[in-house]
């Protein structure tokens, strides 16, 4: 077996800012943009915001449920359990050929954390992830949320940072399926950044985490399929 490959020589990366997107519509893009793309389909990062949404994940659902209060939930093919998306938050969804890359899941959910835990940093926040329950944390409480799908040797899905969101409707779950789980937002912590800036400050660490040479920037609007 030949050793795993640190990323392709001079690789670049598609970055799109898409502003607010209907969760459905990303997700169906996602799986979309997966199912077309090709050996040669460069990697992509979507960065966006979601209008309020719960999102369950493979992990303890039951299907028969449409909305939590008056929320509307929506069945994923990520892993994990449930969480919240909402304007406010920055989502960043990471569309990787982990077979062309040598790259396993754990890589990449290592990765996603580190770069959100170096953004902190650089605002003098202290950060950590958790054994056995991914995302990131401060001081105990949830600050990012991680879930990935892996498939055609592929990844989307991604990680959500709280920046200046509602946090009320964390309250009307088991955040991640962890009950009483405190979760957090960096307006809480002192950083009144606008989302975009934010965004795009951790593009910049997830590209550097990731091993990209250069990010190649789209133009706005959901993908049909890979450029």
């Amino acid at each position: 077996m030949q050793p795993a490959q640190k990323s392709a020589p001079g690789e670049e990366l598609v970055t799109r800012q898409l502003g607010r997107v209907d969760y459905s519509a990303a997700f169906g893009a996602m799986r979309q943009f997966t199912n077309a793309r090709t050996a040669e389909t460069r990697d992509e990062i979507w960065l966006l915001e979601h209008p309020p949404v719960f999102t369950m994940g493979l992990k303890g659902r039951d299907g028969t449920r449409t909305h939590i209060r008056d929320i509307p939930l929506v069945y994923t093919d990520r892993g994990g359990d449930i969480t919240y998306h909402g304007p406010g938050q920055v989502v960043a969804y990471v569309l990787m050929d982990m077979r062309r890359r040598g790259w396993g899941p754990k890589r990449l959910v290592s990765a996603l954390e580190q770069s959100i835990i170096n953004l902190l940093a650089g605002y003098r926040i202290a950060a950590e992830r958790r054994a056995g329950a991914p995302g990131v944390y401060v001081a105990g409480s949830k600050i990012a949320s991680l879930g990935l799908r892996v498939r055609l040797g592929a990844s989307y899905h991604g990680i959500a940072l709280n920046i200046d969101m509602d946090l009320a409707p964390f309250s009307f779950i088991d955040p991640c399926g962890y009950p009483g789980q405190p979760v957090t937002r960096l307006a809480d912590l002192g950083i009144h950044k606008d989302t975009a800036v934010i965004g795009r400050d951790l593009v910049k660490q997830l590209i550097s985490e990731m091993g990209y040479t250069a990010s190649i920037r789209s133009s706005a609007g959901l993908p049909t399929g890979p450029a």
